[in-house]
């Protein structure tokens, strides 16, 4: 048994056995508008700069934070290995010294004080982390 094909113009479906140009998400008729693609390559290339901008500034603030983070922690280290006989009070800010064999030791003393090897003045906050102070 021969099925007789439909013209090209219409719009017919063999697996429903429908006329379906209606479900179509475009244009079935030969009279209808013809489908141009938009050119966006002027609005990618805006938008890729605009972002990669963005983005790079994002990544340089957080390295700069990152460096921030990582000189706190040196400093944290080089105060809490540096030696000293009493304990330090929160709120205070004490001065590190190198000795004469290179050892670093914390101080009560300011550095117009006395002429020791002035490393540098620190404040101990209340997260018990030692910040750099300028005296």
């Amino acid at each position: 048994m021969s099925k007789a094909k439909k013209p090209d113009q219409i719009v017919f479906n063999d697996a429903t056995q429908r006329y379906d140009a209606y479900l179509k998400p475009y244009a079935t008729n030969v009279g209808a508008p013809a489908i141009q693609v938009t050119d966006n390559s002027s609005w990618k290339t805006r938008n890729i700069h605009k972002a990669n901008k963005q983005i790079k500034a994002k990544y340089l603030e957080l390295k700069a934070e990152y460096e921030k983070m990582m000189t706190s922690l040196e400093y944290n280290t080089l105060v809490y290995n540096a030696r000293y006989t009493f304990e330090p009070l929160v709120g205070e800010t004490y001065h590190l010294y190198r000795d004469k064999k290179e050892q670093p030791f914390l101080s009560i003393i300011a550095p117009t004080d006395c002429n020791f090897d002035y490393i540098g003045s620190f404040l101990l906050n209340s997260e018990l982390i030692w910040n750099k102070v300028e005296v």
